[in-house]
Order: structure tokens, then C-alpha cells, then sequence
């Protein structure tokens, strides 16, 4: 299902393993995933909501196909994460008409670039529904009539289209026994919408001449002539702008260890019995001697053969002034060559290079969890229940002291929709990766995201 039968075998003997979760919607997502997981026994896990990604440490009974099928019972879905392996001998990329390590290379890249424009093109045609529905409903003299007819017609796309996202995560959610912050956006929407259908079609808020008037109170008119077209249609246009701003921030926040990974040399121009062969830096084997022009980036760690040059390593040291390198000098993968000819034979390659390894600190320190997080991520798994029950308990308790179903109904809507933001279990992982990704890019390492 998910070609994790041979990275199952290689996992359990590694007992490590690192997953991509998809269709997390909230930091309450990522909780109940962590839970499930954790369960298992001999597993240990943690799992980041902003990186999508699950860290988990497992013992020799335990296979990679075991976690994957624990995480898509819970409703989610699970693929082993692969780091990227030399590729077999290719022709040049040049000779492929393409520019190599480019995002658009990258699939993971393109998917999240797909998924961000798709979720732009649904909060831009939900806002152009919902404006005018808001603005009829907050400003009585400009209601005419049926007005409220023109308004149940551009509403209805925007709560069933726009709130999609939101409507099927709280039914997959559901149908493995757990609430979401979807559940709260979803409940909150059609409770209001569904209100406004019945006010319409069973009540008196259809008929000729019905005017809406505006209060800043709770409305104390009849149940059957109010309808909350405004607040099912604002609310799903707001959120999917959260939603928006958030996916973005998570797409630009690994934008920086992207950038990282990206520094090295896509070529090096590799000595083959006196002839200079350029070849991609992947198919590179420690010993290789390669040739290394001013201008030029070094391809990998290596030591100096021949020639003397200045390097530009500020990329490694943050140091602006290159430093002189000869023969017997080692130098630094993906720093910058930066007079003479160096000919430079590789000590170490792919994972083993100093820029490999900066990365994997980077990105270690970004999927692990500081302490506030886990506290947030904590409130975040117990946060929904807790809400459903106030509003519910809100409903009644407005029903027995006023006897008024419209405020009743007002204030429990309202609990729900204004719990729905998921900021809290976003801030901060999103801020330990922009802060990790960027302290690399200015040459500071961060160790873990304690620090």
C-alpha cells in the first residue's frame, strides 16, 4: 500500500523510524495520532503538526507496516520517510533541459504548492459569496425584498463547498470516535445554516418585506423569523483564511532548511586518467579527485591536492573573508572557490558531509517538541470535548433561565465558533522551525528545540 514492506525490514533493525502523516487538519490531529501510536507496545513516539512528520523509536518486534496501519486506523494516513539516495548513473541535467535542485524537482514541494493553490481558489470564491451576505445581513437599509432568498443562494455554496475541508475531516473524524477542531467548525456552520433553512422554508423569515434588524445584543425576535446566514457563511470564509495563512506559513517555515539542502553542487568535474569527466556530485565515491575553477562551489569534503586558492566558507562559518587553502587543507563542501585551480580529492560524501549533517540537525531540532509545546498539544487533545460540552451545557442553561431558543441557540453557536481557531497548537511549533531553518541560513546552529 505504501511500499513500506522492505522499509518495514530495514526500520525494525534500526528500531528509528521517521513518518510523513497526512490529513492532519489541527494540533488536536496530531495528539490523538501521538496517543495511538504510543499505545503500541515498545513504541515511543512524537508527532509534529506543523512538519507533518512522526519520530518513532520502536523495539525488534515492531515493524514499519505495524505504525503505518496504527496511524490509518485512527484515520489518517502514514508513508515511511526516505532520505534521498545517490541515483543511478543519468545523462547530465543540463542535457535534460532542466536546472537540478530546483523546488520544482522536489514532489513533496509540488504537492504542497497544489494543495496551497487549491485551498487559495477556495477561500477567494467563498469570500466573493460571503461579503455581500454579510453586508445585506448587517445593514438594514440595504434589505429589500427576498433579499433573504439572494443571500440562502450565495450562502449555501460557501457552507457546503467553501466548509468542505472542514465537514469531511469531522466525518472521517467521527467515524473513528474522535472530535477535531473541524468537528467545532463544522457542528458551529451547519447548526446555523441548518436554523436559516428551517426560519425560511418552515417559518416566517421567507415571506415578503422581512427585514433583519442589526443589534449588538443578543436578538430577543422570534425563533422562526431569524436566520444566521451571515455567521455560517463569515465564519467558513474566515477560517479557510486561517487555514490559508497557516498552511502558508508551515509551506515557507521549511522553506529555509529547503535552502540549506540546496547549497551544495548539482556537478563536479571528476580526474579520470588525466581527463576531466563532470559528473552529477550523487555518483561521487570517497578518493575521487575533481577539479575545482574560481567561481566554482566544491562539491564535497575533500582534502587539497594541488593548487592554492582563497575559499569563501561563510556559508559554514558565517567568516566574510575567504580563507587560503593549499595543499593538505581540508576544505568544506559547498563552500566557494574563489581565485585559483584547486584539485580536491573527496574524504567524505552524501550523508557523511559537514552541509549533510548541518541539515539533519536543523531538521531534528525542528521535529522535536519543547516542553511548552507538549503542554499546548496536551490542552489541545482534552480542548474539544471541553468545548462541546459548554456549549451544550450553554443551550440549556440560556433554554431554563430565558426560555428564549433564539438567544439559546445564539449563545451556544457562538461558543463553538469562537473555539475554532487552532493558533494554539500551531504557534509554536511553526515558530521553532522558522527560528531553526533561519539561525541555519545565518550559520547558527541549533541544537533541539529546548534550546
Amino acid at each position: 500500500m505504501h511500499s513500506a514492506t522492505e522499509a518495514g525490514t530495514r526500520a525494525a533493525e534500526g528500531s528509528t523510524a521517521e513518518l510523513t502523516i497526512g490529513g492532519m487538519t489541527c494540533a488536536s490531529c496530531a495528539a490523538r495520532v501521538e496517543k495511538k501510536l504510543n499505545r503500541m507496545d515498545g513504541v515511543t513516539a512524537t508527532v509534529n503538526y506543523a512538519t507533518e512528520k512522526a519520530k518513532v523509536a520502536f523495539g525488534a518486534e515492531t515493524e514499519l507496516t505495524d505504525l503505518i496501519a496504527t496511524v490509518e486506523r485512527t484515520g489518517y494516513t502514514a508513508q515511511p520517510v526516505h532520505r534521498p539516495e545517490p541515483p543511478p548513473p543519468a545523462p547530465s541535467p543540463a542535457a535534460a533541459g532542466t536546472r537540478p535542485g530546483t523546488e520544482d524537482d522536489d514532489p513533496e514541494e509540488r504537492g504542497a504548492a497544489r494543495a496551497l493553490a487549491s485551498l487559495r481558489q477556495r477561500l477567494i470564491v467563498s469570500a466573493v459569496l460571503a461579503v455581500p451576505v454579510v453586508v445585506l445581513a448587517m445593514v438594514p437599509s440595504l434589505q429589500f425584498d427576498y433579499w433573504q432568498w439572494l443571500s440562502l443562494t450565495l450562502a449555501a455554496p460557501v457552507v457546503v463547498w467553501g466548509g468542505l475541508p472542514f465537514h469531511r475531516a469531522t466525518w472521517t473524524n467521527l467515524r473513528h470516535g474522535a472530535a477535531t477542531m473541524d468537528t467545532l467548525v463544522s457542528i458551529g456552520t451547519l447548526a446555523a445554516f441548518g436554523w436559516s433553512l428551517w426560519a425560511l422554508f418552515l417559518g416566517d423569515a421567507g415571506m415578503t418585506g422581512m427585514r433583519h434588524g442589526f443589534d449588538l445584543t443578543v436578538s430577543r425576535e422570534s425563533a422562526s423569523s431569524t436566520i444566521y446566514l451571515e455567521v455560517a457563511a463569515g465564519v467558513v470564509t474566515f477560517l479557510l483564511l486561517g487555514r490559508y495563512l497557516e498552511a502558508r506559513s508551515k509551506r515557507k517555515a521549511g522553506s529555509a532548511l529547503r535552502a540549506l539542502l540546496h547549497l551544495g553542487a548539482k556537478e563536479a568535474c571528476v580526474l579520470r586518467d588525466g581527463t576531466e569527466v563532470r559528473v552529477p556530485v550523487a555518483r561521487l565515491a570517497v578518493g575521487d579527485r575533481f577539479v575545482v575553477r574560481p567561481g566554482e562551489k566544491i562539491a564535497t569534503d575533500g582534502t587539497v591536492v594541488e593548487g592554492t586558492s582563497a575559499v569563501d566558507a561563510s556559508m559554514l562559518t558565517g567568516e566574510s573573508v575567504p580563507v587560503e587553502a593549499g595543499p593538505g587543507d581540508a576544505v568544506t563542501g559547498a563552500t566557494v572557490n574563489t581565485s585559483g585551480r584547486l584539485v580536491v580529492e573527496a574524504t567524505r560524501i552524501g550523508a557523511d558531509t559537514q552541509l549533510a549533517r548541518m541539515a539533519k540537525l536543523v531538521e531534528e531540532a525542528q521535529s522535536g517538541k519543547a516542553e511548552v509545546q507538549r503542554l499546548a498539544d496536551r490542552i489541545s487533545a482534552v480542548f474539544v470535548p471541553v468545548v462541546l460540552v459548554i456549549a451544550l451545557v450553554t443551550l440549556v442553561a440560556w433554554l431554563l433561565v430565558t426560555d428564549d431558543v433564539t438567544a439559546a441557540f445564539t449563545a451556544a453557536v457562538a461558543v463553538l465558533i469562537i473555539a475554532c481557531p487552532c493558533a494554539l497548537g500551531l504557534a509554536t511549533p511553526t515558530a521553532l522551525m522558522v527560528g531553526t531553518g533561519r539561525g541555519a541560513q545565518l550559520g547558527i546552529l541549533i541544537k533541539g528545540p529546548e534550546v
